[in-house]
C-alpha cells in the first residue's frame, strides 16, 4: 500500500517484542503500553530482542494489516539501551526496514549567507 509520506506518523516501541504476537497482541501494546490509538491509521513498529525482525501494525479503515520482515544478516538496531519509544518519520522507517539505523544528522559546516545590494539574501553558488 502507498502512503502520502508527509501525513504518516510512525511510532517505534522501545522494548523488545516477541514476534509470536500478531494483530491482537500488537494492538494491545500500542493501545495500553504506548498509550496511543491504533485505529488512527498511524504505523506502529515492533522489533524483536535480537533486532533482526520487525513487525509494523496499522489499521487501513477496513481491517488490520501487519508487515513483517526478517533480515538475513545484520541487525536493525545497534544497541537496545539507546532505544526508546518514540515517533519517527516515514523516511526513518524506510531506512530501518533496509537495515540502516536512522540517527540525528547535524551539519558540521554551513556556508555563510551573503546579502545583495537590495538586502535580499543569496546563498551564493
Amino acid at each position: 500500500m502507498f502512503f502520502p509520506e508527509g501525513q504518516i506518523r510512525v511510532f517505534v516501541y522501545g522494548q523488545p517484542v516477541s514476534m509470536r504476537l500478531s494483530y491482537d497482541g500488537l494492538y494491545g501494546l500500542a493501545k495500553h503500553t504506548m498509550q496511543l490509538d491504533p485505529l488512527s491509521g498511524h504505523l506502529f513498529a515492533f522489533i524483536n530482542r535480537r533486532a533482526n525482525q520487525i513487525k509494523v501494525l496499522y489499521f487501513d479503515r477496513s481491517g488490520w494489516c501487519v508487515w513483517s520482515k526478517r533480515l538475513e544478516q545484520g541487525r536493525l538496531l545497534s544497541h537496545w539501551n539507546s532505544v526508546s519509544t518514540r515517533e519517527m518519520d516515514w523516511t526513518g522507517l524506510k531506512l530501518l526496514l533496509e537495515g540502516i539505523e536512522p540517527k540525528i544528522v547535524r551539519r558540521r559546516y554551513q556556508k555563510p549567507m551573503s546579502t545583495t545590494q537590495n538586502g535580499a539574501t543569496n546563498a551564493g553558488v
